[in-house]
């Protein structure tokens, strides 16, 4: 098991190699799809990567949280929060 995630180099580099390319398109690729699931999620859309997961956005309703430092009673605004649901394909290989 890694101990360390895959930094943005390391991927870029494992990105060119695999498809066989300058580790400049390949830095290019990446960055257009990390734009594009942006944009979508951003947008209130939701974007599937096949074999990988399913990024959506999802709202929170206003709630009551508690200050740790104080235990003071305060309350959360409504806010929205970026989900993934990892797809089964990637947990099956991943548990065996």
């Amino acid at each position: 098991m890694a101990t360390k995630p895959m930094t943005k180099t390391q991927l870029v580099a494992a990105l060119a190699e695999k498809m066989d390319t300058d580790k400049k398109s390949a830095s290019a690729a990446l960055d257009a799809i990390t734009g594009l699931i942006t944009d979508e999620v951003s947008a209130g859309g939701a974007v599937t990567l096949p074999g990988v997961g399913k990024i959506y956005c999802r709202e929170r309703p206003e709630r009551m949280v508690r200050n740790p430092a104080t235990g003071e009673q305060i309350k959360k605004e409504a806010d929205k929060v970026v989900k993934m649901t990892i797809a089964k394909a990637l947990k099956d290989s991943v548990n065996g």
